[in-house]
């Protein structure tokens, strides 16, 4: 797939424009908190628990402690673990990709436990229990 001149001026103004609000100038995972520690050239710098993000879960210290940044320093690479993160996606709390995302969320109210859901459960169990699935 051939891509036109016009293609590619329009992505390299979205990069610029990215780059202008926020970018990575270095990373680094600190093995006393289990965090990934990325400076921003804002002077800001995130932190975040490894084990939250995509790919990073369970990893070994010496694995996480590889990180590359992007050339335009809009993604970061773990290239042990093939790992990837955007960003100015991280900026904005989303340690992953979407999909992953409703994942861990949907994991989480699964274990939620409340007074309401105990009564739901049991009320189902009187019935017999959840209906099984029709082909």
């Amino acid at each position: 797939m051939a891509i036109t001149e016009r293609e590619l001026r329009r992505a390299e103004a979205r990069i610029a424009t990215q780059r202008q609000a926020s970018h990575a100038v270095s990373a680094r995972y600190d093995r006393r908190s289990s965090r990934i520690i990325v400076a921003l050239n804002t002077g800001v710098q995130i932190a975040f628990p490894a084990d939250l993000a995509e790919g990073l879960a369970g990893a070994a210290a010496a694995d996480l402690a590889q990180i590359e940044i992007s050339p335009a320093g809009l993604g970061l690479h773990w290239p042990r673990l093939d790992a990837d993160l955007y960003v100015p996606s991280l900026l904005q709390g989303m340690l992953g990709s979407k999909s992953w995302m409703a994942r861990q969320l949907g994991a989480a109210g699964g274990r939620a436990r409340s007074k309401a859901k105990t009564v739901a459960s049991r009320e189902n169990g009187r019935k017999g229990g959840r209906p099984r699935k029709t082909a």
